[in-house]
C-alpha cells in the first residue's frame, strides 16, 4: 500500500472509510510479537466476520449457532504448515484419526480407542462403529489406492477425487461426513488438494481438519515423489456455536501474541502410504498460547 493508495481514500465518505480502514486492518494484520501464521491470520478474519455478520438461527444438535456461508482458506505448503498458535490443537490425535480414516480404512471405533483417540466415542454404535462411514467409504471402492495409482500413473489427470459421500449408505452412518471429499491435482512436481466440508465448526473442528488433510497432503506427496503444493480448505457451511462465543472472543483476543508457524517433518523414509505410523509425522517447534475450552456438540 503506497502513498498515492491512502490519498484516494480522500475521496471516500467518512462512514466508508471507516469500514475500508477496518478491512485493511484486518488484512494486513501484523502481531507485536513477530511473523503471524497464516492459519491464525485467515482462521481469526472468518471467526471474527461470522461473530460480527453471522446468521444467527437453529439446528439438529438443539444448539442455536451464528453462520457464513462457502468460507475459504488456502495455504501453501510450502511455506508453512497451517495449525493454529492462538490455541493448542490436538495434532497428534488429529493424525491418528487421519490414519484410522486413510489408512486403516475402518469405522470401527475401537480401533480409535486402543490409540487413546475418543474423538468418535458420542457416536459409536453398539456394534463399536459409525456404520458406513468413513474409512468404510474409503476401502469399499479402494479410492486411496486408486488415488495413488492415478497420481504416479495420470498426473495430469483431472478425475482425481476421493468422496466419503455415497448417497446410497447415508443411512447407515451414524454421523454423515463432514469433511467428504477432496480433489487433487498435480503441477510441476507439486501435488495439490482441496478439501471440501459441507459443515465445519469452527471452534473445535475446522482447525482438527485443516491440519489434518494439511498434513495429508504431505504424506500423499512423500509416497508419490512430490512435494506438497496448494491447499485449500472449503466450508460450506461455516458455524460458531453459541456455546463457543465466549471461547472464540478470548482467542480473538490473543491475536497480538500469535506465533510463527511450526514445521512439518515426515519420515523421509517412508514410501509407502501404509507404512505411516503416528509417529512418522511430527510437528517441530510447535509453540501456542495454550487450551481454550469448548464442548462438542453431538
Amino acid at each position: 500500500m503506497d502513498f498515492h493508495f491512502w490519498r484516494s481514500l480522500n475521496n471516500i465518505r467518512a462512514n466508508d472509510k471507516a469500514l475500508l480502514g477496518r478491512i485493511i486492518l484486518r488484512e494486513y494484520y501484523i502481531p507485536l510479537g513477530g511473523t503471524m501464521s497464516l492459519a491464525d491470520t485467515q482462521y481469526l478474519n472468518i471467526i471474527e466476520n461470522i461473530l460480527d455478520h453471522g446468521i444467527y438461527g437453529q439446528n439438529r444438535t438443539g444448539i442455536a449457532t451464528y453462520k457464513l456461508p462457502q468460507q475459504i482458506m488456502q495455504f501453501d505448503l510450502q511455506e508453512e504448515f497451517p495449525i493454529l498458535t492462538t490455541k493448542f490443537v490436538a495434532f497428534k490425535t488429529a493424525v491418528k484419526e487421519l490414519l484410522w480414516i486413510w489408512q486403516m480404512q475402518s469405522n470401527d471405533v475401537r480401533k480409535l480407542q486402543d490409540m487413546n483417540v475418543r474423538v468418535w466415542d458420542e457416536w459409536m454404535r453398539e456394534d463399536g462403529t459409525i456404520g458406513k462411514a468413513y474409512g468404510y467409504q474409503i476401502a469399499k471402492y479402494k479410492q486411496l489406492d486408486n488415488l495413488i495409482k492415478t497420481i504416479k500413473e495420470d498426473p495430469d489427470s483431472r478425475r482425481m477425487i476421493v468422496t466419503l459421500w455415497n448417497i446410497e449408505d447415508l443411512p447407515d452412518m451414524a454421523l454423515q461426513p463432514c469433511a467428504y471429499e477432496t480433489l487433487w491435482d498435480v503441477g510441476n512436481g507439486y501435488l495439490n488438494c482441496m478439501l471440501i466440508q459441507r459443515s465445519g465448526d469452527m471452534g473445535l473442528g475446522v482447525p482438527f481438519n485443516t491440519a489434518q488433510y494439511a498434513a495429508l497432503v504431505c504424506m500423499i506427496a512423500q509416497v508419490t515423489g512430490l512435494k506438497p503444493g496448494k491447499f485449500t480448505h472449503v466450508i460450506n457451511n461455516a458455524h460458531v456455536y453459541e456455546n463457543h462465543v465466549e471461547a472464540l472472543r478470548e482467542q480473538l483476543a490473543r491475536r497480538n501474541q500469535a506465533l510463527p508457524a511450526p514445521t512439518i517433518h515426515v519420515n523421509p523414509d517412508i514410501t509407502d502410504f501404509y507404512d505411516f505410523t503416528p509417529e512418522d509425522i511430527v510437528l517441530e517447534g510447535y509453540e501456542h498460547l495454550g487450551k481454550l475450552s469448548m464442548t462438542v456438540a453431538v
